[in-house]
């Protein structure tokens, strides 16, 4: 790694670190407290977000070893009469058991890293690798997970009964998602995992989008935690045979149509996210897609991705780039797209997942 690369990884950790334990700090400064009081204040609250996510026994080590860090250097010599004597090192002491507890913390670390490897490996067996082949649809799409799993889901597939035959009538259609679940990592990856499961068993069954919906709807509630953990997700049915694709927005970033024309329309039709109330009402939407449309379905960390400055990606953005690429293939927009993000964003931390699915008629 060059100096540059070494140096941006490091600030980066400590960026992420410092997040982590600053949730349980109040670094508000009260009126008439000196600036000296509120660092020592905002230090021992520092101090203790750091403790408290110890284990008990490695809480007395970590203070075994600052107490011996922090003594004044001295020495124990055994009997003074004798040909031997015996030295006690305080400090070398406290480096030792801080060393032992890196040791041991760095232990937790690689155990779980290989727990989250496996994961990612699951959940990338559960996402289509790469699209599949729709009569006059060209489709890509690509995620990027703000850590090794990811709570954003996609997915590509026809919408068949237990029978192989499909389940709207004599032609065969096929259902496209995007979702998002509330929250990162390991909990959200999970809900995703259950979503996806539900969903390609439920589409099974006969009924309309709507139906399909509003069945989602309710086994997302009953894992939702009271609706804590939601999920947004626009979910739409399209017929290769009319060119017709009915959908359904819950509570999801709008996806952008990009008719050949050069005009936009947001397909904003729906209702609440899935997992909020369990009788929920929906409404769809449809829309003809044309030769030349562009349709571009994401999740909020795709608009919502943050450089150095604090700066949003914002939707406008977006939208430059979509426009300007329009006549190429699905895939070299997608990468076109990705890379702008990835310009804008530079060397800033990821805070949420990316998922970005294109679709352009041919």
């Amino acid at each position: 790694m060059k100096l540059d690369d070494m140096w941006n990884q490091l600030r980066s950790d400590a960026q992420t670190t410092y997040r982590l334990y600053s949730r349980e700090v109040d670094a508000a400064r009260p009126a008439g407290e000196t600036r000296s009081r509120h660092f020592i204040h905002v230090a021992k609250q520092f101090f203790w977000a750091i403790l408290e996510k110890l284990t008990p026994a490695r809480r007395i080590l970590l203070l075994l070893a600052l107490v011996l860090l922090l003594l004044p250097q001295a020495e124990m010599i055994g009997n003074p009469g004798q040909h031997w004597e015996f030295r006690f090192e305080a400090h070398l002491a406290g480096g030792l058991l801080m060393f032992g507890l890196l040791m041991l913390e760095l232990t937790d670390r690689v155990v779980m890293k290989r727990d989250l490897q496996i994961a990612k490996e699951i959940q990338a067996w559960l996402l289509p690798s790469r699209p599949p082949k729709l009569p006059g649809l060209d489709i890509a799409f690509a995620t990027s997970p703000a850590n090794t799993v990811a709570g954003d889901y996609y997915d590509v597939f026809p919408r068949n009964g237990l029978d192989g035959t499909a389940v709207t009538g004599g032609a065969e259609s096929f259902l496209i998602v995007v979702a998002d679940v509330a929250g990162k990592s390991v909990p959200a990856a999970m809900l995703m995992a259950t979503i996806q499961a539900s969903l390609r068993t439920l589409s099974m069954t006969p009924g309309s989008l709507l139906e399909l919906v509003s069945r989602m709807n309710r086994y997302v509630c009953s894992n939702s935690q009271n609706g804590r953990r939601f999920t947004t997700a626009f979910l739409a049915e399209f017929d290769p045979a009319s060119r017709v694709l009915s959908y359904v927005n819950a509570g999801h970033n709008p996806p952008v149509l990009r008719h050949s024309s050069g005009r936009t329309e947001e397909l904003q039709a729906g209702g609440l996210p899935l997992g909020v109330m369990e009788d929920a009402s929906y409404e769809s939407g449809t829309v003809t897609l044309e030769p030349g449309d562009v349709l571009a379905a994401f999740t909020d960390g795709l608009v919502e991705a943050e450089n150095l400055r604090g700066e949003e990606y914002g939707l406008a953005r977006f939208l430059a780039i979509l426009f300007a690429n329009a006549p190429a293939p699905a895939d070299a927009i997608l990468r076109s797209a990705l890379f702008d993000i990835d310009r804008f964003v530079g060397q800033a931390a990821q805070h949420d997942d990316v998922t970005l699915m294109l679709l352009k008629v041919s």
